[in-house]
């Protein structure tokens, strides 16, 4: 894997000054920041795919000294969505600043930090997200309009030699089910290269399936399906009277967030 992200240089110019001003500005303010998006998926992959946006990520608590720090060289910032995700304008093109995910399972924290990965774009050292935070954001993607299983298996045959699977079972918690759903499509897609995955993985997550088959179900109706796609599952919740994994205490969000983002996916439909 390289350091360097040469397709970038296909960018428009604008743009890429664009770019190149924003990261130096948070380097010049002090704000702790990783690229990801597209350009942390290339930097892993080698698979160019060029959005209109570049996604940085930064903690939440940080959030206000970004907006700050834009709006100082006079940019134009917005709070898109107040739990997760913030953006920043010039002109036509914007950054995406990103601090928890749409389903508020995944926020930024210091352990982003501390795996992160260094990197350089348009000369500036830059550094990355970790590919075991990337394959955890993407898995939970699973919108009808948006399903990133493609980019979690191109994750896993990029970098399944180099990847902290200690680390990465921790991360998923209680929701391995959904890495282990990824693992197995991954033997499906590449069955040449199912070896990749370390066996003590494999072995350590279906253990967990077949004792989670020995014990009784929970008794109260749970819908986690809207943990993955925020569309598709809203029936259960609103009239089959699931309970939604996303709403407090079972989860993180609450009722007025939930509605916001409900709001906002129906609006991009």
């Amino acid at each position: 894997m390289s350091s360097n992200i040469p397709s970038l240089d296909d960018l428009d110019p604008k743009t890429q000054e664009f770019y190149t001003k924003a990261l130096k500005t948070l380097q010049g303010a002090g704000i702790p920041f990783l690229v990801g998006g597209a350009y942390g998926f290339e930097h892993y992959t080698g698979i160019a795919r060029h959005t209109k946006d570049l996604d940085i990520f930064v903690r939440r608590g940080d959030r206000d000294r970004v907006f700050e720090a834009f709006a100082a060289i006079g940019w134009r910032t917005e709070l898109s969505l107040a739990y997760w995700l913030g953006k920043v304008f010039l002109e036509e093109d914007f950054i995406d600043f990103i601090f928890n995910s749409p389903n508020a399972n995944d926020q930024v924290d210091q352990i982003w930090f501390e795996h992160a990965v260094e990197a350089e774009i348009f000369g500036v050292p830059v550094k990355l997200c970790s590919p075991e935070e990337m394959i955890r954001s993407k898995a939970f993607i699973m919108e009808r309009h948006r399903w990133d299983g493609a980019d979690v298996a191109h994750l896993f045959r990029a970098c399944a030699d180099q990847l902290n699977w200690s680390h990465l079972l921790e991360r998923f918690g209680s929701h391995w089910r959904v890495l282990l759903t990824h693992l197995i499509l991954f033997g499906f897609i590449y069955p040449s290269e199912r070896e990749r995955i370390p066996a003590w993985v494999m072995q350590d997550l279906l253990h967990r399936l077949h004792k989670e088959m020995s014990t009784t179900p929970p008794s109260d109706p749970l819908c986690q399906g809207t943990l993955l796609s925020g569309s598709q599952y809203l029936i259960d919740v609103e009239c089959w009277g699931y309970q939604d994994a996303r709403l407090r205490p079972q989860g993180s969000m609450t009722a007025a967030e939930i509605a916001e983002w409900t709001a906002a996916l129906k609006k991009n439909k």
